[in-house]
């Protein structure tokens, strides 16, 4: 049985891969590794779009399982019908959490108390001082409340905001409290003053904060997007954020990159990162981890953890 597996890492880099499969280096480059037809378990290359992601699969005729290092799979997704039935495709839960909650918080407090005021200010010497809007006391909405969403609010419960309020796709109860199903947003959008994006990019969330979710939000309300660049309508939240009604502070745009001259780089009350919510310091061993322990699973033949979907 084949036993090659593709990493995006260095081997020797990783602690803990067992023994026994054959550890190819391919990180997205013009030159293959080896033969695809002989990779059992594919690692997809990180950050490097869905070209590349997607360009060996369609020759990966013995893949049993392809593991993402991205919480989103939506680059993978397109492909998968070339691939034979019974291939398990798992995201990298775990590895991003931490990261991306540490952003969407730093993103909130920026654009709420006015950094980027401050640091124009800097440069040109101008001392902004006034009265700025805090997180506490605020109404904060989830939208996604996966494990990222639930990360999100663990770093808001110090923040002493008036309340939380947390979205799915289905209604279910956790400890917190309950998460509403996503049918519940006209109602509950009018009452955020803060409205994260933290879902994955399927068929069902591309578009959804369009026009009418945006409509929905209160005056001076921001909207906050780390989740992909297509949950929202960019012409839609243009014309919101050029009125001045509310204010975005985005890590993923849709387009992604954004190009030099997109209105959206100037936009007032806009705020933008370049997609780099799990791309820190954290990154690098927590995906070793992850790593280490789905091909220990695979090895032994067992199934791997975080399974998404499986090809049928």
């Amino acid at each position: 049985m084949t036993s090659d597996v593709w990493l995006p890492l260095p081997a020797d880099g990783i602690e803990g891969l067992p023994e026994g499969p054959r550890y190819l280096f391919w990180d997205g480059g013009e030159e293959y590794p080896a033969d695809p037809a002989d990779c059992a378990f594919y690692v997809v290359p990180y950050m490097k779009g869905p070209e590349i992601a997607v360009r060996p699969l369609a020759a990966m005729t013995s893949v049993r399982v392809i593991q993402t290092l991205s919480a989103g799979i939506d680059h993978v997704t397109p492909a998968l019908g070339t691939l034979p039935a019974g291939v398990r495709l798992c995201n990298a839960k775990g590895v991003h959490e931490a990261s991306t909650a540490e952003l969407t918080l730093a993103l909130i407090l920026a654009s709420l108390r006015g950094i980027p005021g401050f640091v124009t200010g800097q440069q040109r010497e101008e001392w902004r001082s006034g009265f700025y809007p805090a997180l506490a006391d605020k109404s904060v909405l989830i939208v996604g409340y996966g494990s990222i969403g639930e990360a999100i609010e663990d770093r808001l419960a110090p923040f002493e905001c008036a309340r939380v309020v947390r979205v799915a796709r289905s209604a279910r109860t956790t400890e917190r409290g309950a998460v509403h199903a996503f049918t519940g947003l006209p109602q509950l959008l009018p009452d955020a003053d803060v409205v994260i994006l933290s879902t994955p990019l399927t068929e069902g969330t591309r578009g959804l904060a369009g026009a009418e979710f945006l409509a929905r939000m209160k005056d001076g309300a921001l909207l906050v997007n780390v989740a992909r660049g297509a949950v929202v309508d960019t012409k839609a939240l243009l014309a919101e954020t050029e009125s001045g009604r509310i204010r975005a502070a985005l890590d993923v745009t849709d387009p992604e990159p954004l190009p030099a001259g997109h209105p959206l780089w100037h936009a007032p009350g806009v705020l933008i990162s370049p997609h780099v919510g799990g791309s820190t310091s954290a990154f690098l061993p927590r995906a070793q981890r992850l790593l280490a322990g789905q091909l220990t699973r695979f090895a032994a033949g067992e199934e791997p953890r975080n399974i998404v979907l499986t090809t049928g």
